[in-house]
């Protein structure tokens, strides 16, 4: 049997595909198309949550800029894109006046997965290393079921934090704090 070659996907080329017409959802993970699960409702509410504390966060202090689900190049030949489901970039990473309808080549200076039932450990360790190889400072982990974040400054170091717990920016975001419980409100 031959077998028929075909050679990976760039960013560039899936950029210009078609959105779905069944509503799939895809992501390119080195240079191959893969359908990923839909969020379900609740992982977008906690995602608005924090896309919105962290906005009304910066409408006060301008260091840099927010987005839910926007793509990331996280690695080259053969190219990966992700789509953290919060991501803040700094103004020094992402100029406050630049237009981004693209992707972004850089990753976020911090990257918010919130946990879905379809994911699994060895996927989220993947992503927390492309995160952290490609220039990440900070990554925030939210699970839904413990109502918890694990804050990530350097991979394999996490740090819990549930309830009443005040988490902050760090150096990422300066002066920012809120309660953990306020993720889930």
């Amino acid at each position: 049997m031959d077998m028929i070659a075909t050679k990976p996907v760039t960013v560039e080329e899936y950029e210009l595909l078609p959105d779905p017409t069944d509503g799939t959802r895809l992501e390119l993970l080195k240079g191959e198309i893969v359908a990923v699960s839909r969020p379900n409702w609740e992982h977008g509410e906690i995602a608005g949550n924090v896309y919105s504390i962290i906005k009304g966060y910066l409408r006060k202090k301008q260091v840099g800029r927010v987005s839910v689900e926007s793509g990331v190049i996280t690695e080259r030949a053969p190219d990966t894109l992700r789509g953290p489901d919060v991501s803040f970039m700094s103004k020094e990473r992402m100029p406050l006046d630049e237009r981004m309808n693209h992707y972004a080549s850089v990753t976020p200076d911090l990257c918010v997965e919130v946990l879905s039932p379809s994911n699994t450990r060895a996927e989220l360790n993947e992503k927390m290393a492309e995160y952290f190889s490609t220039g990440a400072r900070m990554i925030w982990l939210i699970d839904p079921d413990e109502r918890s974040v694990t804050i990530y400054e350097q991979p394999d170091e996490g740090r819990v934090y549930k309830g009443r717990s005040v988490i902050s920016g760090g150096s990422v975001l300066p002066g920012f704090t809120c309660t953990v419980a306020e993720l889930f409100e």
